[in-house]
């Protein structure tokens, strides 16, 4: 892929809320020739995975959010997870995304971890807590989801907000989202392999 495809997922329950806010100023300061997509899992819910990988063989899902999903993440060279810190995690909408690679994982001619290696994870939250370390789990699932496939992880911006609009009082996380993007991503390492 020459030139840059960005797939923001929006893994919150509303639109709208502070880790959406906060991952658009991120993406203000993309260069105009990166290509922009926007998908709220809450507009087009996936249903629960189930893990027949012992079972069947998967096929390629056609004409369902499944699909759209797919196809998505398949046609971008960043995936940027956009999910609000929900009891320390990324949300419901969003971890049933990430359980939905699984199945994409075991379908028949589709290569899923071949074709996602070498690309970029990004992950974007806001956080009600000042004491940031309780976001570890959050940064931990993205970090070892993209080494498990490969990736390059790039990080997680964070930010803080309880109600809609407060992370724009956030100016430390407002001044990281300026460049938050222009960095180059390490390849992800599980933390036993980066000790």
């Amino acid at each position: 892929m020459s030139s840059r495809v960005f797939l923001f997922v929006l893994g919150s329950s509303r639109s709208s809320g502070n880790t959406e806010i906060l991952a658009r100023k991120a993406a203000e300061q993309l260069p105009g020739d990166v290509r922009q997509r926007w998908l709220h899992l809450a507009d087009h819910p996936l249903p629960d995975f189930e893990d027949l990988r012992h079972d069947s063989d998967h096929v390629r899902p056609t004409g369902d959010n499944v699909e759209l999903l797919l196809d998505a993440t398949l046609e971008a060279t960043d995936i940027v997870i956009a999910s609000p810190l929900y009891w320390y995690s990324v949300s419901a909408h969003t971890k049933r995304y990430l359980d939905h690679w699984s199945g994409w994982l075991r379908m028949s001619g589709l290569d899923f971890r071949a074709r996602m290696a070498g690309r970029t994870l990004w992950g974007v939250t806001a956080l009600a807590e000042e004491e940031q370390e309780v976001a570890d789990p959050l940064i931990g699932t993205l970090n070892n989801s993209a080494a498990y496939l490969g990736m390059r992880f790039g990080g997680v911006l964070l930010g803080n907000g309880s109600k809609p609009g407060d992370v724009l009082n956030d100016e430390k996380a407002l001044a990281r989202a300026k460049t938050f993007f222009a960095q180059e991503p390490p390849l992800a390492r599980y933390p036993h392999e980066a000790a």
